[in-house]
């Protein structure tokens, strides 16, 4: 069952912290024949104008198509679009709040879901709030069996499809070499990869300025201690030291003053001297940019490795502090970018195995089959044989789903009911959160084990959405 021949589908992606626009826009970009817009709904996370503009460059969605907007407007804006499919884009407690706006609905969409980035280990949390969406969109074979399993342990039951994650898409700056690593790990004779080789034949002999910068993807999350973050800021300034000809480029995400997907506790701005060296410098520009000029990407777990790699630019994913879920870098486990702080200052940057790249997000792009799983959803919906997926009512009634919306909403609600359940619930949700991480501990913690890709208890980042 398919919609072709029925039309152009209306697709809208709902969005707010800066993550989640840059993914959904991208992830949209690359569906031809669609009608997509962007609705950015304002909360305590949602981008700054200057933040959108960065998310949105190379994505192709015309500013046109982008509509910020309150979260009291968004039943009514969606009432006069009739869109076909919504992409909801945010954190779980966002896409829980928006799966209740869908519900209101008199013309239902499709409504699928998904995580900006790597979503290795897969968590209890990414996947139970998403759990009434009709499709999960996960980015690698790997995501594929991490979610499978976790939703066989907790009895939870989604959809998902394999999509290409869009900042994994294989891009010009990839020089042959570069690009035969990344082919060797596709099956043999993949018409995908005869298509690459034979896209620009002459690209390895391309004449283009030198690219030298050291380029740190820095994370709100991790490392989260103040010890672990002031290190890497000194292997950042020793590594400038080490060659004044080259640029070491802190790349952040956000100004002062703008929020992002996650809380910085502890911002390298601050914990870098005033007198660093003059190569040593800040950008805010798009990862896109920053990589345009990169000899090398260093991170501890963050999306911006696969990017690299798609581009080959060589990485290096820290394992100074170790290799847990808790750094989020287990993923890298086998990938041979692994490397610690020394390595960084002496620039010994290294491309990925092969074996490595087919499990994670380098697939062959047939693989990649999302789309048609929508598609076949839009015409299940349209003739009536796809129920609907209702987010129920919050046990606690009134009161708690006036805590649910406040806590996402944070400033933006202004109802009484809302103001008095975080006054009431913000101390007893602190004690039910201490009291779950009593009974994980108790019961045996999977963010320590390390021969699984998914966890059981709540995450340890104490990463509240309310700012």
């Amino acid at each position: 069952m398919s919609v072709s021949g029925s039309g152009t589908l209306r697709v809208v992606a709902i969005a707010d912290a800066d993550s989640f626009v840059k993914w959904s826009a991208s992830l949209l970009g690359g569906v031809p024949g669609i009608r997509p817009h962007l609705l950015i709904v304002r909360t305590p996370l949602t981008v700054s104008v200057e933040q959108q503009r960065t998310a949105l460059t190379g994505t192709g969605m015309p500013a046109e198509n982008v509509t910020r907007i309150s979260f009291a407007e968004t039943v009514g804006w969606l009432e006069g679009q009739r869109p076909d499919v919504v992409l909801l884009a945010g954190r779980g407690p966002f896409v829980r709040l928006m799966g209740r706006v869908v519900d209101r609905l008199t013309r239902r969409p499709v409504v699928v879901a998904g995580m900006p980035g790597m979503a290795i280990p897969a968590q209890r949390g990414a996947l139970d709030y998403r759990r009434y969406a009709d499709l999960l969109v996960v980015h690698s074979h790997r995501e594929e069996r991490a979610f499978a399993e976790l939703g066989r342990r907790i009895g939870v039951g989604v959809p998902t499809a394999l999509a290409t994650l869009p900042f994994a898409r294989l891009r010009s700056r990839m020089l042959a070499p570069d690009r035969a690593r990344v082919l060797a790990a596709e099956p043999h004779g993949s018409s995908r990869g005869a298509m690459l080789v034979s896209e620009r034949p002459d690209e390895g002999r391309e004449k283009r300025e030198p690219a030298t910068d050291i380029v740190f993807a820095a994370q709100a999350l991790v490392p989260v201690g103040r010890e672990e973050r002031a290190e890497i800021a000194a292997t950042l300034i020793r590594a400038a030291e080490a060659d004044p000809g080259r640029r070491v480029v802190l790349k952040l995400r956000s100004r002062p003053g703008e929020t992002e997907t996650h809380r910085e506790r502890d911002s390298y701005l601050d914990l870098l001297p005033s007198r660093h060296p003059a190569n040593l410098v800040v950008s805010y520009d798009s990862m896109a940019s920053a990589l345009s000029t990169a000899a090398g990407l260093v991170t501890v777990s963050s999306t911006a490795a696969v990017e690299a790699v798609a581009v080959g630019v060589p990485v290096i994913a820290l394992d100074s502090f170790g290799v847990s879920k808790s750094l989020l870098n287990t993923v890298f486990v086998g990938s041979g970018l692994l490397g610690g702080r020394a390595e960084v200052v002496a620039g010994r940057f290294r491309h990925p195995h092969p074996d490595w790249l087919r499990d994670n997000y380098f697939h062959p792009s047939s693989e990649s089959t999302w789309w048609e799983r929508v598609e076949q959803l839009v015409a299940m919906r349209r003739s009536g044989s796809l129920p609907a997926r209702v987010v129920p009512a919050a046990r606690g009634g009134a009161m708690r789903e006036a805590w649910h919306r406040a806590s996402v909403l944070g400033g933006e609600d202004r109802t009484l009911r809302g103001a008095a359940a975080l006054a009431l619930g913000a101390p007893a949700t602190k004690a039910l959160a201490a009291l779950r991480r009593g009974r994980a501990s108790a019961d045996g913690d999977t963010w320590a084990d390390a021969s699984t890709d998914f966890t059981l208890e709540p995450n340890p980042f104490h990463d509240s959405i309310r700012r």
